[in-house]
């Protein structure tokens, strides 16, 4: 028996996402008294793989061929359920992310598996298998039991802390019997992002609302964001005014992030805004309305114009990288 975890790469590195599933899994795998199991699809350098067994990584299986860079939901939920059968896998542990969010009901299906979505701690118990998650835009949890044999967890962002071990990993070069072609997607072109901080892989982010006035206001929150290597962002209100992009939206409607930092200056905190940020870490929030809706998901608040208080944060800032 083993816990799998599929570890998702970009361009060849892993990002603190992958590792902190590895660290989840492997106090599952403690816990149940067996060995953490990695699956990486892609061409990944042995360097890299094995900074996988610095946070609990037992066994690494490595599928490079080229044949399997593009992803394809199908093939990827047939790789990994042969990879599960191969490794007698009992459960198996995906980000809650957007391809997590693809494979893990796939996957539901093929093993007949039960699913918990978007946990956010390690079991309560093990038998039976209860898990929590959070419910109403992550304003409540719930406690969910899975019933299954094999089990299928998607973790949410930022919700396990990383934990170093000195695992010496096995890595095993794999040539799956899944055959990349099975699948029906094809890629015809590629357009990357460049130059700017992903807003959905951002540790920090920076985001203004309807409180900064006007497009042209926008210069401290660019420059916060570049003084902490942050994101910037926006509510539904400023995207659909054309003060800002729509990819930097951020709401229920928009993008869902769970950032270590989010600071919202001039954001008054509606539900639909609130629904996709509600899981970050830390929540700063900048408002001139004491009783914006915003300042209760806060952990801090300051009352103030946010175009008075952001150039003072910017100093401070400034100061301290001093």
């Amino acid at each position: 028996m083993s816990v799998l975890v599929f570890a998702e790469s970009w361009d060849g590195r892993f990002k603190k996402s992958s590792f902190e599933l590895v660290s989840y899994a492997r106090a599952m795998a403690e816990s149940e008294g067996t060995q953490t199991v990695v699956l990486s699809i892609g061409r990944v350098e042995k360097d890299e793989l094995i900074k996988l067994g610095k946070y609990g990584a037992d066994k690494i299986i490595s599928v490079s061929s080229e044949d399997f860079k593009g992803l394809d939901n199908q093939v990827y939920t047939r790789l990994i359920t042969e990879v599960s059968e191969k490794e007698d896998a009992a459960i198996i542990v995906l980000a809650h992310n957007n391809t997590g969010k693809a494979l893990a009901p796939r996957l539901s299906v093929r093993l007949k598996a039960g699913l918990v979505s978007a946990a956010v701690s390690l079991p309560v118990s093990y038998s039976p298998f209860v898990l929590t998650k959070k419910v109403f835009t992550g304003k409540g949890f719930v406690h969910q039991t899975i019933k299954t044999d094999r089990k299928i967890v998607s973790l949410a962002a930022n919700s396990f802390e990383l934990k170093e071990t000195n695992s010496s990993p096995e890595i095993i070069d794999y040539s799956p019997e899944t055959n990349a072609g099975e699948g029906g997607t094809s890629i015809s072109d590629v357009q990357k992002q460049s130059g700017k901080l992903i807003l959905t892989d951002a540790d920090i982010v920076v985001s203004g609302g309807r409180g900064m006035k006007s497009a042209d206001n926008w210069g401290p929150i660019e420059e916060l964001a570049d003084l902490l290597g942050a994101a910037t962002a926006c509510s539904r209100p400023v995207s659909d005014e054309g003060w800002r992009p729509h990819h930097e939206h951020t709401g229920q409607t928009g993008k869902i992030i769970a950032p270590n930092l989010y600071i919202a200056a001039g954001i008054s905190g509606a539900i639909q805004h609130l629904a996709g940020v509600s899981s970050s870490k830390y929540i700063v929030a900048i408002n001139t309305d004491k009783d914006a809706p915003i300042f209760e998901a806060a952990d801090y608040g300051i009352v103030g114009d946010a175009l008075k208080v952001l150039p003072e944060l910017i100093e401070a800032v400034k100061e301290m990288k001093a």
